[in-house]
């Protein structure tokens, strides 16, 4: 192995003015103060994975990432890992490094990691669910897992719902970076395709009032949205991509159905993207999104 790499010196601050993060202006002495709102600016900032601090918000995260599918998997045991490769990804959080992840990245070498439980389980699922996908260009997936010739990294990214889509080019340009920072140091991140893994949903017909639907069919199903908007520009440069449905749809808790039944259908997404294409890929997100400034 070569010398870790630490980037926080080097550390990027992500400053968005995040029209989502708003409150009630609380001087009530003008007369309009029911109305007034005030923007609250907050501070996003990079860091590296620290094994005592991010463990759980990064469990956390991986759990809304696999959705239904999420006990399926030793999250445990792929939140070590994920923290152990600490100068490769980021955790993006507000205010200060003790603080819990509002997102994060990170990519996990299949090959290499082939027989530790966490990866086994996810090249077992996620080649079931490329044949299953719809692609058919997915479905040479489960021969570059198990083929040697291929080194697959396997992306992982999840951010708290509200968070501003502005954030997210900054966390992918410094994997970037990262990636060919280990490469020169001879550690094994030279992949030749990568697959993403993420989440989209579609608009369904609601099933609350259960008398309406025995007088109507269902409507069709819309058209697919992203839960992470720079996977629909990312997608343009993927070899393959689709979506797929989660195993343990049919056990989701109960708040989980109340969702689906106002009308989104949560699934999962991957997209193959192949090396030559993948820095293409990240710059048309930036481009796309734009950086925070």
């Amino acid at each position: 192995m070569g010398k870790k790499r630490s980037r926080e010196e080097a550390q990027k601050e992500v400053v968005q003015n995040d029209p989502t993060v708003d409150k009630m202006d609380e001087d009530s002495d003008s007369s309009d103060s029911d109305e007034d709102m005030d923007i609250i600016n907050v501070d996003f900032e990079l860091f590296n994975y620290d094994k005592d601090i991010d463990f759980h918000g990064v469990k956390t995260l991986l759990r809304q990432l696999f959705d239904a599918d999420a006990q399926l998997f030793d999250l445990s045991g792929l939140s070590d890992m994920i923290i152990e490769q600490n100068t490769i990804g980021s955790t993006c959080k507000v205010d200060d490094k003790a603080n819990d992840a509002y997102a994060f990245l990170t990519v996990l070498n299949a090959w290499e990691h082939r027989e530790k439980k966490p990866v086994a389980q996810l090249i077992e699922y996620l080649s079931d669910k490329a044949v299953k996908a719809g692609d058919s260009s997915l479905s040479v997936l489960p021969e570059l897992f198990t083929s040697g010739k291929a080194q697959v990294g396997i992306i992982l990214s999840e951010r708290l719902i509200n968070m501003p889509a502005e954030v997210i080019p900054p966390m992918w340009n410094m994997m970037i970076e990262e990636i060919q920072d280990a490469v020169d140091d001879k550690e094994p991140y030279e992949f030749t395709h990568y697959l993403v893994v993420s989440r989209a949903y579609v608009e369904v017909e609601s099933s609350l009032d259960q008398e309406e639907q025995k007088r109507k069919r269902l409507r069709d199903e819309k058209g697919l949205q992203y839960f992470h908007p720079e996977d629909e520009e990312m997608r343009k440069h993927a070899v393959g991509a689709g979506t797929y449905t989660f195993t343990k749809e049919g056990d989701s808790a109960d708040s989980k159905r109340a969702f689906q039944e106002l009308g989104v259908k949560s699934q999962g997404f991957m997209m193959l993207i192949e090396a030559g294409k993948f820095k293409q890929a990240v710059k048309a997100i930036g481009d796309c999104i734009g950086a925070a400034n």
